[in-house]
This record gives C-alpha cells, structure tokens and sequence, in this order.
C-alpha cells in the first residue's frame, strides 16, 4: 500500500469521525427523527455533496450511528464481564448488568436511538443484527457457562413454557445460549427483556418519585432476575 493512499484513508476514517461525531451531537438536540444530513454538513462547514460521498442518505448515517451504539455498549459488557472470575457467575452477571446501565446514563440519547422509540420510516438493515447481538451474547455465555458447571438452578416456581416457543429456544441455543434446556432459555429472554426494561424506566422518568436509591434498587433487581435464571448468587 502506497504511502498516499494510506494518508486518503485516515483523512477519509477522520472526516467519518466528525460526521457521526456531529450527528450525535444532533441527535441531543433534534432527536433521530430530526436527524438531517444537511444540518451536519451545514455544522461541518461542508458541502451537502462531500456528505453524502460517505453517507448517501440519512438512514445511512443512522445505521452507523446504531451501528456504534450497539458495539459500544456490548463493548462495556463484555469488559466487565472479563474483569470478573470466570467461575463467579452472579458477580459477572451483575457486573455486565451494571455496565449497561453505566453506558445508557452516560450516552442517553445513543441509548434512545437504539432501545428507544423506533424512527419513523427508518428500517435497521442486517448488518445492525451482529453488534446488536453482544450484549445479549456476552449475559447468555453467563447462563451458558453456569449451565456447563452445572451449577444452573433456577427455582421452581415457572410453569415450563408453551411447545411455541421450543423453536425460538433452538435457535437462542444456536446464538447466544449454546447448551441451555428450553426452560431456562425462556428464562433468559424474559430476564434480558426485564434488564433493558428496567434501564428504560430509569433513563425515561418512569422512576422520578418511585425509587431513590437506583443504584441500589438496580442491582437487587438484577441479581432477582439471575436467580430467576439460575445463576448462582
């Protein structure tokens, strides 16, 4: 690779970064629905045209932006998960729980863009389907590690799951939670639900004059969900 080249592709890897950097800027003050690729290039002292040679269109630059959001988050998981032992199954399942809301209060509006409200006319393409995976990934190998030790327990007050959902199971087992029954795959996916739900609540103002101490509201109620799962306190 010649040495003008390589200088073409930082110049062009510096000028992306100040494309999204702008645009999620714009995303605090406009949301994603008012996200317009000519108000960035306005900001960036650019031509409508130069933005577009790196991002035809707006859901383009969406699609990065989630993109992002979703591999810095799964990022934060997967960090605090590997500073814990790996045989501590209910601390690394509360450390990635933790890092999760951790990374939505710092980045709430990249959290809104992509567990928020869908934007209107905006359709994610398969390439988001990856990055969105990892938090999930990273709290099923959690379950599915514990399930290999044989240390999974979940406590008997579920009824099994309907016959429906042994298809959805195979294919969770196929993804993110190798090795782990049906039960405790239905398990896992109402206890990730209830995760973000919880998270939502608190980022969104559900919890003004409910809970005062979230931190620590947040971290019984995850640990409940684990259990609820099987992981070992």
């Amino acid at each position: 690779m010649n040495a003008s080249r390589t200088a073409r592709q930082r110049a062009r890897a510096e000028l992306t970064r100040e494309i999204t950097e702008t645009a999620r800027r714009h995303l605090a003050t406009e949301g994603a629905a008012g996200l317009s690729l000519r108000a960035v290039a306005r900001e960036l002292g650019m031509a409508s045209s130069a933005v577009y040679r790196y991002f035809p269109s707006r859901d383009d630059l969406l699609t990065a932006l989630i993109i992002d959001g979703y591999n810095d988050i799964g990022a934060a998981a997967e960090q605090a998960d590997r500073a814990c032992r790996p045989d501590d199954y209910g601390g690394r399942w509360l450390a990635a729980c933790r890092a999760v809301r951790d990374w939505a209060l710092a980045h709430p509006h990249e959290y809104s863009l992509v567990y928020g409200t869908p934007v209107p006319g905006y359709q994610a393409p398969e390439q988001t389907v990856g990055p969105a995976s990892r938090v999930a990934a990273v709290l099923g190998k959690i379950i599915s590690d514990a399930q290999a030790s044989r240390v999974l327990d979940p406590p008997a007050l579920c009824p099994a799951p309907p016959r429906s959902f042994a298809p959805d199971a195979a294919r969770l087992r196929q993804s993110v939670l190798p090795g782990v029954p049906d039960e405790a795959a239905a398990r896992a996916l109402a206890t990730w639900a209830s995760l973000f739900g919880l998270v939502s609540f608190e980022l969104f103002g559900q919890f003004e004059n409910v809970i005062t101490d979230r931190s620590g509201y947040f971290d019984h109620a995850v640990s409940c969900l684990g259990r609820l799962t099987g992981i070992p306190a």
